[in-house]
């Protein structure tokens, strides 16, 4: 009998991104849960991650690790309630968490007492690799955004995709090239503002730059949503020449076929019923 073939998924969670986003909750902030065959990672919990998950079919028991890019409330709110869960409240030690510095030391996103319920906590540094079972991931650059902040690039046994969280565009974010698929955070419409957050631009000239074989947007600010997250998308996909996805909550990506299943339309201005 043939042995069945492992898969690498990644579910939106949320796709909500920056505060008025969030705090109207016009789209879920969950963050973004990864099936990397037999391997389970979360990354950046927002407001609702736990009830979002649930929603998904999604059993947090199973997680082998939660991943913060950065301290903001957006990536971090759930962050405690999914390590209690995780753990099956603290009475299975299991499972670890990474996280940069100021998200750990001062004001930290992580209670004391949830520590000793995880089989590891760990610092994220710049340009350092990390392995999970047989998943490495790697914070190539330190962004450039108000906290310490690094995106992700993953490499399964089958697949290699970065996330590409919170930053203004300058040339470091050109060490994401060389993976198949980039999730980029994408906050504005138009560049300019004094907010380090890529705008549609700035995808632009980075997918340009990193020249993937497909893109996904997430984490849309009010501009993106007021005009339409998927309208955005498909003009990126005709400037580049690059297929562009723009996430919808509830979104599964399968990286085995470059293609989304369960998917279901937007519940935004921009969509129809």
């Amino acid at each position: 009998m043939q042995k069945p073939l492992e898969t690498d998924t990644i579910t939106f969670l949320g796709t909500a991104g920056a505060r008025f986003m969030v705090i109207r909750q016009l789209a879920a902030s969950g963050g973004i849960w990864l099936d990397l065959g037999k391997t389970h990672l979360l990354l950046d919990p927002g407001p609702g991650c736990l009830i979002q998950a649930i929603k998904r079919k999604k059993n947090p028991e199973i997680l082998d690790a939660i991943i913060l890019s950065h301290r903001h409330l957006d990536h971090s709110a759930d962050a405690n309630i999914m390590v209690e869960a995780m753990t099956n409240g603290g009475f299975k030690k299991h499972g670890q968490f990474f996280a940069p510095a100021d998200a750990l030391d001062k004001e930290p996103v992580l209670y004391s007492y949830l520590r000793k319920f995880l089989a590891g906590v760990t610092v994220l540094k710049e340009g350092t690799t990390y392995k999970i079972n047989d998943i490495v991931f790697n914070t190539p650059v330190r962004h450039i955004h108000p906290t310490e902040t690094y995106g992700f690039t993953f490499q399964t046994p089958r697949h290699t995709f970065s996330y590409i969280a919170d930053s203004k565009l300058f040339d470091g974010l050109y060490r994401y090239a060389g993976s198949e698929v980039v999730i980029i955070n994408m906050v504005f419409t138009k560049p300019g503002l004094p907010i380090d957050h890529l705008s549609v631009p700035d995808v632009e000239i980075l997918l340009q730059e990193l020249k993937p074989r497909a893109a996904i947007l997430s984490h849309f600010g009010m501009p993106v949503w007021e005009a339409g997250p998927d309208k955005l998308a498909t003009e990126i996909a005709e400037k580049t020449g690059i297929p562009v996805i723009a996430a919808h909550d509830g979104m599964v990506f399968d990286m085995n076929t470059y293609s989304c299943i369960l998917s279901r339309k937007r519940k935004d201005k921009t969509a129809k019923g």
